[in-house]
């Protein structure tokens, strides 16, 4: 075996180490997602008991590969460290939350911003303020305890929520998007803009529908004052 393959070799296995120990240290993460998504379906379950609606439609959990962090840290122009993976990245758990309205974004942004164990370090409304080619979506990234062995630590986990009708936009634009290689042409991002402001109205309208219909329960629920 010549001196350039047992080189090789030996960058192989320092990738290959280094690999697992970020599997490792990444397993906080994993647990900061394990202890948010509880909380969510606790406080869904409750609503639902309570109030006999549940505000989010459905959940899904990420955590980042080890590949992922260390090519955002190269992008970011930062040493290939934990340290600064921990310092400058924040999305490295994330969870994304479906809702059916408008207003139960910002109702579970309340619920969970209630929390006495939550600190919430940022929230972007891009719902009020969408960004320029028509995304909407809440997000909000937050501090979690996580109990371990032989201390706690404060773990980031960032949450996106949107509307079903939000995600479907977000999932086509990203899928259109990846699609091209260079710059998208501009008739192409204008359809998308003018697309998301659609989404936006169909939000506002089922919104509309939804309260009257809760008016009409109301009244329903309300006795008649000619009642004995």
């Amino acid at each position: 075996m010549d001196t350039l393959e047992i080189t090789e070799q030996a960058v192989r296995s320092m990738n290959t180490k280094m690999i697992n120990d970020w599997k490792n240290w990444l397993l906080v993460y994993k647990f900061a997602l394990d202890e948010v998504n509880t909380k969510l379906e606790i406080l869904n379950e409750e609503f639902q008991f309570i109030h006999n609606y549940n505000p989010i439609e459905h959940m899904k959990s990420r955590l980042k590969s080890p590949e992922s962090i260390i090519s955002k840290l190269r992008r970011k122009q930062l040493d290939v460290t934990m340290e600064n993976a921990r310092e400058h990245i924040r999305d490295i758990a994330g969870i994304r939350i479906i809702c059916s309205f408008t207003t139960d974004i910002y109702k579970i942004i309340d619920l969970l911003s209630r929390q006495s164990d939550v600190q919430v370090l940022k929230v972007k409304d891009y719902i009020q303020n969408p960004k320029p080619n028509g995304y909407r979506s809440a997000h909000m990234i937050i501090l979690i305890p996580v109990f371990l062995t032989d201390r706690v630590e404060q773990v980031p986990v960032e949450i996106q929520i949107r509307t079903v009708a939000m995600d479907f936009w977000a999932s086509l634009e990203h899928k259109i998007y990846y699609k091209f290689e260079s710059e998208v042409p501009q008739s192409i991002t204008d359809q998308l803009k003018d697309s998301a402001e659609l989404i936006d109205l169909l939000d506002k309208r089922m919104l509309a529908i939804n309260e009257e219909v809760s008016e009409y329960k109301q009244e329903e629920k309300e006795p008649s004052p000619f009642r004995f």
